[in-house]
C-alpha cells in the first residue's frame, strides 16, 4: 500500500466520520463500523479508496460475494455515503458509489416533515426575530431555513452561495450542482426578503453570503443550527436536518400538485427515478388519509371489531 495514498485515505475517512457524527448524529457503534469498513476497503484498494473508480469498486464488491447479505449492505452503504460526501464537498468530481453492490431492492422512504412541523419551525424563527434588539444570527437562520425549505437547496449548495448570488429583483438562481449540471432554482419572495435582511449584515468585501472565519459556514454548523431550531420548535432533532427540509420542499410541492418533471429539474436529479421516491411518500400519505378519514373507513371493520 502506498504510504502517501494510505495517509490521504486516513485523512478523508476521519473527515467523513467527523461529518457523520456532527450532521447525522451517528451512534458510536455506527461510526466504529463505518470506520472499520472504510479502512479495510482502503487497504484492499492499496490506499486508493478516495481516488477509486467504478471498475475498482466493482472488483471490491465482487470480493464480498461470500459475505452475508447484511454485511455487504452495510459495507456498500458506508462506501456510498463516503463517496457522496466527497462529491458534495468538491473533493471528487464524480460519485462512483453506484458501482457498489445493492443486496436489497427496497429503497427507504425519506424522512418527512408535515406542514405543521415546518410551520412550528418558522414560528420559532418569527419569535426570535421579534426580539429587541435583533440578533444578526437570527436573521442568518431565517435566510438559511427559507432557502432550504423554499428552494430545496442541498446543504453544500446553500452554505457556498456567493454574497450576491440572490438578487432582490430576480426570482430564481442558476446553480451548478452534482456532475457540473446547471439548474434553475426558484427563490420565493419570502426567501429573497429574508436574504436581503441578512445580507445587510454581511460586509461588502465578503465573498460568501454566509461567511464564517476566512471561508463560509460549514455544513456541520448548518446541521447544528437546524437541529437546534427543531428542538426549539418542539420537534425531535433527530427527525430534522437540512436534507430533510429539502425532502419537505419536494414532498409538499408534490402534494400541492407540482409536476414531477418540474420537480426533477428544481431538485437537480439526473434521473427521474430519484424524484419518483416522492410519489411513494405522497401515496403513503393518501392511503393513510383514506384509512383514517374516508366515510367507508368505519365500514371496514369485521364482527370482532377489527379492521379488514
Amino acid at each position: 500500500m502506498s504510504g502517501a495514498g494510505a495517509g490521504e485515505d486516513r485523512a478523508l475517512i476521519e473527515r467523513f466520520l467527523e461529518m457523520l457524527a456532527a450532521e447525522a448524529g451517528a451512534a458510536a457503534n455506527t461510526l466504529a463500523a463505518y470506520g472499520t469498513d472504510l479502512r479495510l476497503a482502503s487497504e484492499a484498494l492499496g490506499g486508493r479508496l478516495g481516488a477509486a473508480g467504478k471498475d475498482e469498486l466493482e472488483r471490491l464488491g465482487g470480493a464480498w460475494q461470500d459475505l452475508s447479505r447484511a454485511t455487504v449492505a452495510r459495507k456498500s452503504a458506508a462506501l456510498r455515503r463516503f463517496y457522496a460526501f466527497l462529491a458534495d464537498e468538491g473533493l471528487r468530481g464524480d460519485d462512483p458509489g453506484g458501482a457498489l453492490p445493492r443486496p436489497g431492492t427496497a429503497r427507504p422512504l425519506p424522512k418527512v416533515l408535515s406542514i405543521g412541523d415546518v410551520d412550528a419551525m418558522f414560528a420559532a424563527i418569527a419569535a426570535r426575530l421579534a426580539r429587541v434588539p435583533a440578533d444578526p444570527n437570527d436573521l442568518r437562520l431565517a435566510a438559511l431555513v427559507e432557502l432550504l425549505y423554499g428552494s430545496g437547496l442541498r446543504a453544500t449548495e446553500l452554505v457556498s452561495l456567493p454574497r450576491n448570488a440572490i438578487h432582490p429583483d430576480r426570482p430564481y438562481l442558476i446553480l451548478k450542482g452534482k456532475g457540473g449540471r446547471e439548474r434553475l432554482v426558484p427563490i420565493s419572495d419570502r426567501a429573497r426578503a429574508a436574504v436581503a435582511m441578512w445580507r445587510e449584515r454581511v460586509a461588502p468585501g465578503r465573498a460568501w453570503l454566509f461567511p464564517s472565519g476566512k471561508g463560509h459556514l460549514s455544513r456541520v454548523r448548518l446541521y447544528q443550527l437546524v437541529r437546534a431550531l427543531a428542538a426549539e420548535a418542539g420537534i425531535p432533532p433527530d427527525r430534522v436536518s437540512p436534507h430533510v427540509l429539502r425532502h419537505a420542499f419536494a414532498t409538499h410541492l408534490l402534494e400541492g400538485g407540482a409536476d414531477l418533471r418540474a420537480l426533477q429539474a428544481m431538485l437537480g436529479h439526473a434521473d427521474i427515478a430519484t424524484t419518483e421516491i416522492y410519489t411513494h411518500v405522497d401515496s403513503r400519505r393518501l392511503v393513510d388519509l383514506v384509512n383514517q378519514r374516508h366515510p367507508l373507513g368505519e365500514a371496514l371493520v369485521d364482527a370482532r371489531g377489527k379492521r379488514t
